[in-house]
């Protein structure tokens, strides 16, 4: 899981709900705040399984300061945003429709930004219409179903939902963690503790499964034109090769960001470099 810096958004992003036709939705909507800097476009920011709209909280800032803004979202049943325990609630079509919906309540043509999950939800809701999108970037987010090792990962974690709770899935989870993970600052370790817990495990265990059979729907996307497409990634990622990313941006014909010391999660990993690389990508357009 992406693990953010802090819990506590910059003075930029106000923590607010996003209503929309198909429901409310917690976000935290980052504005320029500067005098008289004009405002470039806005951005909307989905993240990846188990994640949240805190997972881009370091981006917040240099990209408002870059004269964007940006409106991380929590989708149904993730973190603050409330969702049935029906699992078909999150098929991916359904998702999408949410990303149709939320765009509709924000100014646009909307620069649409998707981290692993998120991307997959982000061209799901592109290819059922592209009209409200300015751009899309696909953060860390392949072309089709998760590496081996992580759909057994994801499956432990499904098998576990099915006959755990939500607290002992996480103690459980927490006795995986490699050494370097364990030493988490006291208050981010419980705010993401308590991030989990308010997760509902129908979403966790309907998004971990599409996860584990997405088709490759890159030919589609590609055929969206004129839709600049961007495709940004650390330097290793374990969820999805890096060389496999390199060839669905050369099937996309898009731009290419490589984040040197970034590995799944460049939002969290290199947040300055990254928000930078956004930031270039959407000037363009």
């Amino acid at each position: 899981m992406s693990r953010p810096p802090t819990f506590t958004p910059p003075a930029c992003a106000l923590p607010r709900d996003l209503v929309t036709a198909r429901g409310t939705f917690a976000v935290l909507d980052a504005q320029p705040s500067r005098p008289r800097q004009p405002l470039k476009g806005t951005a909307l920011l989905l993240p990846g399984f188990t994640g949240s709209k805190e997972d881009f909280i370091a981006l917040l800032e240099p990209l408002a300061d870059a004269g964007y803004r940006t409106v991380a979202v929590d989708g149904r049943g993730q973190y603050e945003t409330e969702g049935p325990d029906d699992q078909q609630a999150y098929a991916q079509n359904e998702l999408a429709l949410d990303i149709l919906a939320q765009a509709a309540e924000i100014p646009g043509p909307v620069h649409l930004l998707g981290h692993s999950l998120g991307g997959q939800i982000a061209r799901a809701a592109v290819l059922v219409a592209p009209a409200p999108f300015r751009t899309l970037t696909l953060m860390s987010s392949g072309p089709a179903q998760i590496s081996p090792s992580q759909q057994q990962k994801v499956k432990m974690l499904s098998d576990a939902l099915a006959v755990m709770g939500m607290d002992e899935v996480w103690q459980a989870m927490k006795a995986l963690d490699p050494p370097e993970d364990t030493d988490t600052d006291p208050t981010n370790g419980e705010d993401l503790r308590q991030r989990w817990l308010r997760h509902n495990p129908a979403q966790l265990i309907a998004t971990g499964r599409a996860l584990t059979v997405e088709p490759d729907r890159v030919d589609a996307l590609a055929a969206v034109q004129p839709l600049p497409k961007h495709v940004l990634s650390g330097e290793r990622d374990d969820t999805w090769p890096v060389p496999l990313l390199d060839a669905m941006a050369q099937r996309l014909d898009a731009h290419r960001t490589v984040i040197a010391g970034a590995e799944h999660s460049p939002n969290t990993d290199r947040p300055a470099e990254t928000a930078a690389a956004i930031a270039a990508f959407w000037d363009q357009y």
